[in-house]
């Protein structure tokens, strides 16, 4: 490499100056992870903001699948079945974000009982987290282990319909609640129930469950109320 006058490095032309590897290599890295972190970011944005248009798409999708989960028998594919119309009960809920303005009106008095975070934490952890589970137990442990994610949605209906009455209006959720939680549901409590012969303590362990789930959401509203009101 030739030097010139003042001891710099001379360039003859078309050469480009480049910095130190390490340099070049630290800066590109520290790019790199800023870059992953931001679609890492970006994507739990969208998620939490489109949720509910993801699972109406997923429900579709496990609907398809259900005939060769039928091969595994009619009771195990009932207890797959609760899923995917969870879903799409999830849709006409959370549409255009329907029930959280709702509960945070009729709930809330105004205030922000529930956020978008929340929303979305409480449904797909309280949601699709149990059923999933609740399928695993009963594929690989007992088959009455299916009866939590049977429960679940027949308690959830049974709350749209409460409040219907109560309030003497529509609340989100309420036309899949009638139109697929309580047919398939019902009707997949008689088969599985049969077909694990349950026992009434595995049918109190399963609704105490979806009672359990509900009481923490619960929790959470009053919670979040306390807070905002200090």
């Amino acid at each position: 490499m030739r030097l010139t006058g003042d001891g710099s490095p001379y360039l003859a032309s078309g050469e480009i100056e480049t910095a130190p590897d390490d340099e070049a290599g630290s800066s590109g890295s520290l790019e790199l992870n800023r870059g992953h972190a931001g679609l890492a970011s970006g994507g739990m944005r969208w998620l939490i903001r489109e949720w509910p248009y993801a699972a109406l798409f997923t429900a579709a999708f496990l609907l398809v699948l259900l005939p060769f989960i039928g091969a595994l028998g009619l009771p195990l594919a009932l207890v797959y079945l609760q899923l995917p119309l969870y879903m799409i009960h999830q849709f006409e809920e959370h549409d255009r974000d329907r029930f959280r303005i709702f509960a945070n009106q009729v709930i809330g008095g105004g205030r922000e009982a529930f956020t978008p975070r929340a929303i979305f934490v409480i449904n797909s952890a309280g949601v699709w987290g149990v059923d999933l589970l609740a399928l695993f137990l009963a594929y690989y442990g007992n088959l009455a282990w299916g009866l939590i994610a049977i429960y679940l949605p027949l308690l959830n209906g049974l709350s749209h319909v409460a409040a219907t009455v109560a309030l003497r209006r529509y609340n989100p959720g309420l036309w899949t609640s009638l139109a697929l939680f309580f047919p398939f549901g019902i009707w997949a409590l008689v088969v599985v129930s049969a077909a694990s012969q349950a026992t009434p303590g595995a049918h109190i362990a399963a609704v105490a469950i979806a009672i359990a789930v509900h009481a923490l959401i619960l929790l959470h509203v009053k919670l979040r109320l306390r807070r905002l009101a200090r």
